[in-house]
């Protein structure tokens, strides 16, 4: 490896911004008091910062302050909406719906409701990685008690249709969440246009900083509390805040919204300039949801033969960061649950690589990138060709 490392990984965590850093110090040091402290200016100061910053998040969603509780991160969030939302669903509604690529954090808590009894319905996609309506229709009953669905995908950067799944839900009187993880700063989101109750967000996706979440939950929204034990965040979320996290989560969450539609066109022009290198130097690759509606910064893409478990290693020895698309499990790599919703053969699955751009990405990077992938997809034809030789 020689130069300077690229990362490629933007959809895994981000660098925190500036802007944000310097809104969360001053809460480490000077402004340090616990924000339940009522009595004192150290406590004022410290629940002032909270408060501009559920401003700063519900403006980003269209949402009003007072319908935003901060957690520790997505993950929190998603556990929260589903489960609060179960335990206080109506008498008769034991279904709830959601889609095969969710995250992790959505299709387990999904599975252990599936276990205490509830009517557990996945949603099939199409090969594109977009959520079939005419199966969400299907699925959405009088007995729904909850619809889940993300707005864009980790792994393909698909972006779902909500404003329709949003009003199908509504209309069947059902609670419907949103996983916007990876969408914030990168599509806009209105949650009133959307028809959306729930909504998990999280800081370190967009330039803030880790373990600071939220969750928008509609007024009027029956939710139980996930954690109990305090007061804070108006009996949602017992805890005492993390004010200097909440601080740089709100400041990202108002340079994501002033920046995001500036930066956006760039972004694409780059991951496309990206993507034609790749086929350009292997032309059997698939570049995976290349003409669905996604994310313009994300790249998901295999070549027949490619494991990713060697390539994401050989891409670092060139000084390049980039992710797998399968997920490991007791050291073994097993296919990517959302390319196998998809209809993908595992093969192709198993050497699937997501490179994600964010905004310190240039084309220099696109440019390491790609001498990087020439020389990894010449050790891979030779590999292929002195295979064909011996047979």
């Amino acid at each position: 490896m020689s130069g300077r490392a690229i990362y490629l990984d933007y959809h895994a965590t981000t660098p925190v911004d500036p802007r944000v850093l310097e809104a969360m110090l001053p809460y480490f040091t000077e402004a340090f008091g616990n924000p339940a402290s009522s009595t004192h200016s150290f406590g004022w100061k410290a629940q002032q910062a909270v408060e501009k910053a559920r401003r700063d998040v519900a403006a980003l969603i269209g949402a009003q302050a007072r319908e935003v509780v901060f957690t520790s991160g997505a993950t929190e969030s998603n556990n929260f909406a589903i489960k609060g939302a179960t335990d206080r669903a109506p008498e008769g509604r034991r279904r709830i719906v959601t889609s095969a690529i969710e995250h992790k954090s959505v299709l387990e808590a999904f599975a252990r409701l599936g276990g205490q009894g509830w009517d557990v319905v996945i949603v099939p996609v199409d090969r594109g990685g977009r959520v079939r309506l005419d199966a969400m229709a299907e699925a959405i009953t009088p007995a729904t008690a909850l619809v889940s669905v993300m707005a864009a995908n980790n792994e393909i950067g698909v972006v779902q249709p909500l404003a329709a799944i949003g009003a199908l839900t509504s209309a069947a009187g059902a609670v419907f969440h949103v996983d916007a993880a990876q969408a914030i700063g990168k599509v806009p989101i209105d949650v009133t246009a959307m028809h959306i109750d729930l909504l998990s967000l999280t800081g370190h996706k967009f330039y803030g900083p880790k373990g600071c979440g939220a969750l928008f939950i509609r007024k009027r929204t029956a939710l139980e509390p996930l954690i109990c034990g305090g007061g804070q965040e108006r009996g949602a979320r017992a805890g005492t805040e993390n004010v200097a996290a909440i601080a740089g989560f709100g400041a990202a969450a108002e340079a994501v919204g002033k920046a995001s539609a500036v930066e956006a066109p760039g972004i694409s022009a780059l991951r496309d300039q990206l993507e034609a290198g790749i086929m350009a130097i292997a032309s059997d690759a698939v570049i995976f949801s290349k003409n669905a509606a996604r994310l313009s910064n994300t790249t998901l893409f295999s070549v027949p033969g490619l494991k990713a478990e060697t390539a994401v290693i050989a891409f670092d020895l060139e000084g390049v960061a980039v992710s797998s698309g399968s997920a490991c499990s007791s050291g073994k790599v097993a296919p990517s649950h959302v390319l196998a919703a998809m209809g993908v053969d595992p093969e192709l699955a198993k050497g699937a690589i997501r490179v994600s751009l964010g905004h310190s990405t240039g084309p220099e990077a696109v440019e390491t990138f790609l001498k990087a992938w020439a020389k990894l997809a010449e050790g891979l034809y030779k590999a292929r060709k002195n295979r064909d030789i011996a047979a």
